[in-house]
């Protein structure tokens, strides 16, 4: 039977489960008897192999039709990077020779942050931490490829990887080699092995910046049974809000854990503008272009309603200019050949060469560029928001004082969006409505300067999250150094289990 063992999958209680060719399986127990506890990792991580296994067609199909999740691969699958393996070795090198009292801790934070999004959030709280622990290395994972690539860009290649999958067999080998200090997670990533795994290894785990949105709540009640075993392995939750703290609680996590920081993404500074946005602002001037349209993070289905009424706005604009972001970079060409079908002009971000942009659109298929763009903007669009996607963040245009759109599926931003609201900084507005709401603002100077206005005043009155964060975080680490070696509760339970 051996012979026809297609793969082997070492689960984190100590398990060993065979997947046979032909729907059968062979599992090897440990001689100890089953714990509730391990047996619920143990059908946890059997039903994650299965679900990998039954979707396994679609997952080959999207690498091979899009190129999707083939970058990184072999990171996510456990095999640690070669650049990862040097610098930690030379950091370690570097720790056990230092007099510096930050070396008390382990050399490697590890943070991980999904995709863009949270990669920018993260950004000044990475800095904070660098300065407050000097000697430590700041790790960055992510979970997606636009993620990953802004972390690289961001933090540098040596520092960021992409995250493994939630296997022991995936995980161990990244805990082996970085033997992190710290873990900050960004948001909301709850996988159980990995928590599980890094905890009785003796890593703290803080999440930060955490919010249960509306839109993902069902789904955590639904697997609270299994939750309220995961959670207790944090040490640290550091929620936006008092509702997320409230939901964080009834999840599960330690009430005594969850505190309110706000949030990291009201502290985003504006970068130096590097020179694309020059470079645009340049050829715009040129061509006597304008007014500016900026429509970031926009996903299937807007595009079409955005440029009819980017059509509207040439009838009495024609020298303007829309500034089309879409949000997955497997639909850039389809974006594109929209547009080439409504007979719109276009200029793509790859292919431009600084020729000057009036009377059509300006398609960003790039990543990471986004944000600066919105500094270019007479109005600002977030996608995500005319179909019921949840929305997107609508911070980024607000640091540059300009008047935000979105439509009325706004539910993972909720709060955000509300506040804003109540601050009359920004119009939320159906799809019908949309053209109308376009030519009125762009009509009306006052209006539109008055709401870029209150949008960057609703910025400034929420700012000092990463100073509260980094230092609970600090506070934390000083905790734990108190009691070095001392195992965690978790790494006692299962003494003599995890190797």
């Amino acid at each position: 039977m051996a012979a026809d063992t297609v793969e082997h999958i070492f689960l984190d209680a100590g398990y060993t489960i065979r997947i046979i060719t032909g729907a059968e399986c062979q599992i090897d127990f440990p001689r100890q008897s089953l714990e509730w506890l391990s047996l619920m990792y143990f059908l946890y991580s059997v039903l994650l192999a299965l679900a990998m296994l039954v979707t396994l067609p679609y997952w080959v199909f999207q690498m091979l039709r899009h190129g999707k999740y083939r970058a990184g691969l072999w990171e996510r699958l456990g095999r640690v990077p070669v650049r990862l393996r040097t610098a930690s070795m030379e950091t370690a090198s570097a720790q056990r020779v230092s007099p510096n009292p930050a070396s008390q801790f382990s050399p490697v934070i590890w943070v991980h942050a999904v995709s863009v999004g949270e990669v920018m959030a993260i950004r000044g709280l990475v800095e904070d931490i660098r300065r407050r622990f000097a000697q430590s290395r700041v790790v960055v994972t992510t979970t997606t490829d636009t993620g990953q690539a802004l972390a690289r860009k961001t933090f540098g290649e040596d520092n960021a990887f992409y995250f493994p999958m939630d296997f022991g067999f995936a995980i161990r080998p990244y805990l082996q080699t970085l033997r992190p200090k710290l873990i900050i997670i960004a948001e909301t990533e709850f996988w159980p092995n990995f928590l599980r795994l890094a905890h009785a290894r003796g890593s703290s785990i803080a999440v930060v910046n955490a919010r249960i949105s509306d839109r993902s709540w069902p789904n955590y009640n639904r697997f609270s049974w299994l939750l309220k075993k995961v959670l207790p392995n944090i040490d640290l939750f550091l929620a936006q809000t008092e509702a997320d703290r409230k939901r964080l609680t009834a999840m599960g996590a330690p009430p005594k854990r969850v505190s309110v920081t706000g949030n990291l993404k009201f502290d985003l500074t504006l970068p130096a503008p590097p020179p694309i946005v020059d470079s645009v602002r340049q050829s715009l001037q040129q061509a006597n272009a304008g007014p500016v349209l900026v429509c970031g993070s926009t996903v299937e289905g807007e595009e079409p309603l955005l440029l009819k009424a980017f059509e509207n706005i040439l009838v009495r604009h024609p020298r303007a200019v829309m500034i089309l972001a879409p949000r997955h970079p497997e639909r850039f060409n389809n974006v594109a050949a929209l547009m080439a079908q409504m007979n719109i002009h276009f200029w793509r971000r790859s292919r431009w060469k600084d020729e000057p942009v009036a009377s059509g659109v300006f398609l960003v298929d790039t990543i990471g560029e986004l944000a600066v763009l919105y500094a270019l903007a007479d109005i600002a669009f977030v996608g995500g928001s005319l179909v019921p996607r949840g929305g997107h963040n609508i911070i980024e245009p607000a640091l540059y004082g300009v008047p935000i759109v979105v439509g009325n599926h706004t539910e993972n931003f909720r709060d955000i969006v509300g506040l804003f609201q109540g601050r009359n900084a920004v119009r939320v507005v159906g799809a019908a409505e949309l053209p109308l709401v376009f030519m009125e603002l762009l009509e009306n100077d006052v209006d539109r300067a008055a709401l870029g206005r209150h949008a960057l005043e609703t910025i400034r009155a929420q700012t000092g999250a990463t100073a509260r964060t980094a230092q609970a975080l600090e506070m934390l680490l000083a905790e734990n150094s108190a009691h070095p070696g001392a195992p965690t509760p978790v790494a006692q339970a299962r003494a003599g289990r995890e190797e």
